[in-house]
C-alpha cells in the first residue's frame, strides 16, 4: 500500500468522495460512508471542504424509509468552467466546458499552412483568448490541449507534428506564461480516448482503444481504467504499425504503414489509380453514398485494411472495446461490415473475434472532450 503523510490520506479520501458523488449523485453522506468504508466523520469533513471550495452542492432531499430524508449531494457542475483545444493539422477549435463535459462556447481558427512554430503558437494563442472572453467572469480551472503529433506530457513539449512539418514547441510553458494557467498537453488520439473512457456511455470498462482516422491515424489506450502512454510516450502510434514490407512510402519514412491504407489521403490515391480523378476521401464517401460502386469498393477495402490492423491490437492488448473517430469513420456504413467480417475471419479465438467495434458517440467533438477531460483526471482523480 503507498505510504503517504496524513495530508495525502485526506487529498486521497477526497478523490474517493469525490469521484462517489460524480458518479453516483445525488447520494447522500451515509451511503457515501457504506460504499467507501470510509467514517461518517471523516465523509462529513471532507464533503464540508468540498462544499467550501464549490465543487460539490446540496441538492434535494433523498428518500428515506424512516426518520429524516437525507440531504443529497451533486457535483456543481455550473461553478468552474475547462478549455479545451483540438490543435492541427488543419485547424484549432476550441471549446468552452463545464466540469460535466458540456460545451458552452467554441472558437475555431483555420491554420494558414505551411507554418512554423511561432505561426502555430499565435494561432493558438488567439484562439484560446477567443474562448476565454466567453466565460463570463467563471473560474478557469485549466487549459487541455488534444495536439496533433507526439508529445512529451511531462514538460508539454510538441516533439513533432509530421502533418504541420514542426517540432519542438513548449505549448505549455507557452500557454502557462500567456494565461497564467494550468496546462495538460496530450496527443489527440489518446486525448479522445480518455473522454471516450469518461464520457462515451461505454459502461464499466478496465480496457478500451479509441481509434482516430482522419489525415492521419492514431489510437489511445485504456489499460485498467487508465490511459497508456508507453515508456517514450508513443504508445498509440498505430498509424506506422507496418502491415506491408512493400507498401507504399509513409511519411515517417517507412513502408506500408497502416495510415497508408486507411487514412484519407491513402483513400483520395486508391480512387485516383481507379478512376483517374482527383477525390478527397470526403467526396468518395459521398459518391459513395449514391451508389458509386468504385467508390463503395474503395471504401469497402478501407474497412478490411483497418480490421487487419485493428486484430493485431486485439492480439496485442485485448481490449474490451474498440471506438473509432475521426473523419474517415464517419463512412461507418461501408467501413463497419468489412472490419468486423475480417476480425471474424482472423482473431485467435472466438472471444476475441467478438471484440466490439463501434463509433463514437461524440461527434465531431470526441477530440475537444478529450483535451476538457484531460484537467477533470486533475480535478476528480488522485494520481
Amino acid at each position: 500500500m503507498r505510504q503517504g503523510s496524513f495530508q495525502w490520506m485526506k487529498s486521497m479520501n477526497k478523490s474517493i468522495i469525490l469521484n462517489k458523488i460524480r458518479t453516483q449523485g445525488p447520494i447522500s453522506r451515509a451511503q457515501i460512508a457504506r460504499e467507501t468504508n470510509l467514517t461518517r466523520p471523516t465523509v462529513s469533513s471532507n464533503v464540508k471542504e468540498l462544499i467550501d471550495q464549490n465543487i460539490v452542492e446540496e441538492s434535494d432531499v433523498g428518500q428515506s424509509q424512516v426518520g429524516r430524508k437525507p440531504t443529497m449531494l451533486v457535483i456543481n457542475h455550473g461553478a468552474f468552467c475547462i478549455l479545451g483545444v483540438d490543435a492541427g493539422p488543419d485547424t484549432i477549435k476550441c471549446v468552452v466546458s463545464d466540469l460535466s463535459g458540456k460545451v458552452l462556447e467554441r472558437a475555431e481558427t483555420q491554420l494558414q499552412l505551411p507554418i512554423d512554430n511561432g505561426g502555430f503558437l499565435h494561432a493558438l494563442k488567439n484562439s484560446i483568448q477567443e474562448c476565454l472572453v466567453k466565460t463570463s467572469g467563471k473560474d478557469v480551472i485549466g487549459i487541455g490541449v488534444a495536439m496533433h503529433g507526439v508529445v512529451d506530457i511531462e514538460t508539454g513539449v510538441l516533439l513533432f507534428a509530421p502533418n504541420l512539418g514542426l517540432m519542438d514547441i513548449p505549448v505549455k510553458e507557452e500557454l502557462e506564461n500567456t494565461f497564467g494557467l494550468e496546462v495538460k498537453v496530450e496527443n489527440d488520439a489518446r486525448a479522445m480516448a480518455l473522454g471516450e473512457f469518461w464520457f462515451g456511455d461505454h459502461g464499466e470498462l478496465e480496457s478500451m482503444l479509441a481509434v482516430n482516422i482522419g489525415r492521419g491515424v492514431g489510437a489511445g489506450m485504456i489499460i485498467g481504467g487508465k490511459l497508456y502512454h508507453g515508456s517514450s510516450d508513443i504508445a498509440g502510434e498505430i498509424g506506422h504499425m507496418t502491415i506491408d514490407l512493400h507498401g507504399q512510402v509513409c511519411e515517417c519514412g517507412n513502408r506500408g504503414c497502416l495510415q497508408t491504407f486507411i487514412a484519407g489521403p491513402a483513400i483520395s490515391r486508391k480512387i485516383n489509380e481507379q478512376l483517374g480523378e482527383s477525390l478527397t476521401a470526403e467526396q468518395v464517401f459521398e459518391r459513395a453514398l449514391g451508389g458509386d460502386e468504385a467508390c463503395i469498393e474503395v471504401l469497402s477495402q478501407t474497412g478490411s485494411a483497418l480490421g487487419v490492423g485493428l486484430t493485431n491490437l486485439i492480439h496485442i492488448v485485448n481490449p474490451e472495446k474498440i471506438i473509432l473517430g475521426g473523419g474517415v469513420s464517419k463512412a461507418q456504413q461501408f467501413l463497419l461490415p468489412a472490419i468486423r467480417e475480417t476480425i471474424r475471419a482472423s482473431a485467435l479465438t472466438q472471444s476475441a473475434s467478438r471484440t466490439k467495434v463501434e463509433i463514437t458517440k461524440l461527434g465531431d467533438d470526441a477530440t475537444l472532450i478529450g483535451a476538457v477531460t484531460l484537467l477533470l483526471v486533475d480535478v476528480f482523480e488522485l494520481t
